[in-house]
C-alpha cells in the first residue's frame, strides 16, 4: 500500500510539472523545445493521411450502403462481434416487386410479360450489386479500417508519449535555469554590509545548497534528454512507415477500381440483354432468330423472300445479303389487321419506328417472323413498327 501511494504521489507530481510547463508555454512564459523540420513534415504528412483516410472511408461506405440506418446497424454489429445478417439489395427487393406484380396482374398480358423480364434484369443487377459491394469491402474497406483502428492508434500513443517526453525535457531545462540563477545570486550578491561572521556563513551555505541543486538538475536533464531522443527515433520511424502505408493503399485502390470496372460492365450486359428482350436496342426491328419459314438451300435469296408466305418481306426480317424491301412497300395482308389503342406516349428510336400518342387508335397487323414483342403500325399514310406492351389490341 505504501509503494503505491508513493507512485501515486510521483505521477501526480508528474503531471502537475507537465500541467504548468504546458500552461506557460501556452501563455509565452516558458521555453519549447522545437523538433526539426523533416520531423515536423512527417508529422504534418501522417495528419493529412489520417484525415483522407477517414473521409475516404466514410464516402466509399455511403456509395456501398447509402441508408444510414443500414450503415448504424452494420457498425453496431461489427462492435459486438457479431456475423452482419444479410440484406437483400434495392434492385433484388424491386425485382421481388415486379414479380409479384405481374404474378397478379396477370403473366400472359403484356405488362406483365414485361414485368418479368424487368424482374429477371433487376435480380441478377442486385445480385452484381451485392458481389461488388462484397468485394470492395474486403479489397478496399477493410484495409483502410486496419490502418485507423491499427497503425494509426499505434502512432497516436507514441506521439503522446513523445509530447509528455518534451514537456518533461522542458521542464528540466527551466529548472536547471532556474538553479543556476539562484547559485549565481547566492555566490555572487553576498551581503558585504554585514560583518557578523554569521552572515557568511549562511551566504555559504546557501551556495552550496544550490549547487547541489544545480547537479541533480542537470542528471535529470540528461535522463530527459535521453528519454525523449528514444522516443523522437520510435516515433519517426512510425512516421517514416507512412509511405508503405501509401503503397498499400494504392494497390487497395487499384483493386477497388477494378471491382467497380467489373459491377459496371454486368449492369451495362444485363441491361443491354433486357434491351435485346424488349426489343428496344437500337437498329434492329424483329431480332428473332427462328424465322416462321427458313428459305431452303437450294433457293435463291431472292426467290426466298418473295415466296414466305403471309406476304412480302420487311426490313429487318431477310437474313444479311437478301434483298430486303423498304417498309413503305409493305402491304398489310389481306386479314389480321387489328385495331389498337396506345396506352402510352412512344417516341421513335429511329426511321423504322412509328411515334404514339396516348389513347390514339392505329391499325396494326404482324408478318411471318416477326418478334412477337413488335407489330407494323399504320396511321393514315405512315406506318412503322410499334411495341406490343405499348398497346391495348381492341379487336
Amino acid at each position: 500500500m505504501d509503494f503505491n501511494m508513493k507512485k501515486l504521489a510521483s505521477d501526480a507530481g508528474i503531471f502537475f510539472t507537465r500541467a504548468v510547463q504546458f500552461t506557460e508555454e501556452k501563455f509565452g512564459q516558458a521555453e519549447k523545445t522545437e523538433l526539426d523540420a523533416q520531423f515536423e513534415n512527417l508529422l504534418a504528412r501522417a495528419d493529412s493521411t489520417k484525415n483522407w483516410t477517414e473521409k475516404i472511408l466514410r464516402q466509399t461506405e455511403v456509395l456501398l450502403q447509402p441508408n444510414p440506418s443500414a450503415r448504424v446497424e452494420e457498425f453496431l454489429y461489427e462492435k459486438l462481434d457479431r456475423k452482419v445478417p444479410s440484406r437483400v439489395t434495392n434492385g433484388e427487393l424491386l425485382a421481388q416487386y415486379m414479380a409479384e406484380a405481374a404474378s397478379e396482374l396477370g403473366p400472359t398480358t403484356p405488362y406483365g410479360k414485361t414485368l418479368i423480364k424487368v424482374a429477371e434484369a433487376e435480380k441478377r443487377l442486385g445480385a452484381a450489386e451485392r458481389d461488388f459491394i462484397h468485394t470492395a469491402s474486403i479489397n478496399f474497406l477493410t484495409p483502410l479500417r486496419t490502418f485507423l483502428e491499427g497503425d494509426w492508434k499505434t502512432i497516436s500513443k507514441e506521439r503522446r508519449l513523445l509530447h509528455n517526453r518534451r514537456l518533461d525535457l522542458d521542464a528540466c531545462k527551466a529548472r536547471l535555469k532556474k538553479a543556476k540563477a539562484a547559485e549565481a545570486k547566492a555566490t555572487t550578491v553576498p551581503d558585504f554590509q554585514e560583518t557578523r561572521p554569521r552572515n557568511y556563513i549562511l551566504s555559504a551555505s546557501a551556495s552550496a545548497l544550490w549547487n547541489d541543486e544545480v547537479d541533480k538538475a542537470e542528471q535529470e536533464l540528461r535522463v530527459a534528454q535521453t528519454e525523449f531522443d528514444r522516443q523522437a527515433e520510435v516515433t519517426r520511424l512510425l512516421l517514416e512507415g507512412i509511405s508503405s502505408t501509401h503503397v498499400n493503399h494504392l494497390r487497395c485502390l487499384h483493386e477497388f477500381v477494378e471491382s467497380q470496372t467489373t459491377y459496371y460492365a454486368q449492369c451495362y450486359r444485363h441491361m443491354l440483354d433486357l434491351q435485346k428482350q424488349l426489343g428496344r436496342f437500337p437498329g434492329t426491328f424483329v431480332g428473332t432468330t427462328e424465322p416462321a419459314s427458313p428459305p431452303l438451300s437450294s433457293t435463291s435469296p431472292t426467290t426466298a423472300a418473295a415466296t414466305m408466305p403471309g406476304g412480302p418481306s420487311v426490313a429487318g426480317l431477310a437474313p444479311p445479303g437478301e434483298a430486303a424491301l423498304r417498309l413503305e412497300e409493305v402491304a398489310p395482308p389481306a386479314s389480321g389487321t387489328r385495331k389498337a389503342r396506345v396506352l402510352y406516349d412512344y417516341e421513335a428510336a429511329d426511321s423504322s419506328e412509328l411515334a404514339l400518342l396516348a389513347d390514339e387508335l392505329i391499325t396494326v397487323y404482324s408478318l411471318p417472323g416477326m418478334d412477337p414483342d413488335w407489330l407494323i403500325g399504320e396511321r393514315g399514310n405512315k406506318k412503322g413498327k410499334v411495341p406490343v406492351t405499348y398497346l391495348e389490341l381492341l379487336s
